[in-house]
């Protein structure tokens, strides 16, 4: 078994290397500052796997960004933890992250699954259909090709001679209309 020797310099060391852009300093930084950093951004980021991709992200971005470090402004640990920091507060606002955030684990969720099996949808308990054809002629026709019929987006551009665009932006505007008969 083979122990690895830590890698330690000044810092001075470190961002004469950095600068240079001596790979052998990578491994010093992680060495290192690591362990804060990843700490920073679990505390921002509560998922792990989330966190840890931060942390690449953040070498990755010191490295290519050496050369804006500045000595007078403050010390390397301070502009690495603010590097750090932002990434991990921009990965919160990111939308990716508030998207992945909705959806579910399926195995969290595999018993309200099943008890939802029985459950049917029938449109024209709630209206559906008779809001849908009180629509305008063009997102009534989109509208009941995708959710009615089963047509895909590019099916039903193509056999209403449209762009898919178009047909996208008649679906959003048509959804927009249906909502305002349950808000």
């Amino acid at each position: 078994m083979t122990t690895t020797k830590k890698i330690s310099l000044s810092e001075d060391q470190l961002i004469l290397a950095l600068k240079a852009q001596d790979t052998n300093v990578m491994k010093a930084l992680y060495d290192m500052y690591s362990a804060a950093l990843f700490g920073v951004i679990s505390r921002i980021v509560s998922h792990t796997e989330v966190a840890e991709d931060v942390l690449q992200e953040t070498f990755l971005k010191i490295w290519n960004s050496a050369d804006h470090y500045d000595a007078t402004k403050g010390r390397l640990f301070t502009w690495m933890m603010n590097i750090a920091r932002n990434l991990a507060i921009d990965k919160l606002r990111s939308k990716d992250f508030k998207n992945a955030n909705k959806n579910q684990d399926i195995e969290n969720n595999v018993d309200f699954i099943d008890s939802q099996k029985d459950t049917t949808f029938n449109a024209d308990v709630i209206g559906l259909k008779d809001m849908v054809t009180a629509l305008k002629p063009e997102f009534n026709k989109v509208l009941s090709m995708v959710y009615f019929k089963g047509y895909t987006h590019v099916e039903a551009a193509e056999e209403l001679d449209l762009p898919l665009g178009t047909v996208k932006t008649r679906i959003r505007m048509a959804i927009m209309e249906l909502r305002k008969h349950f808000n």
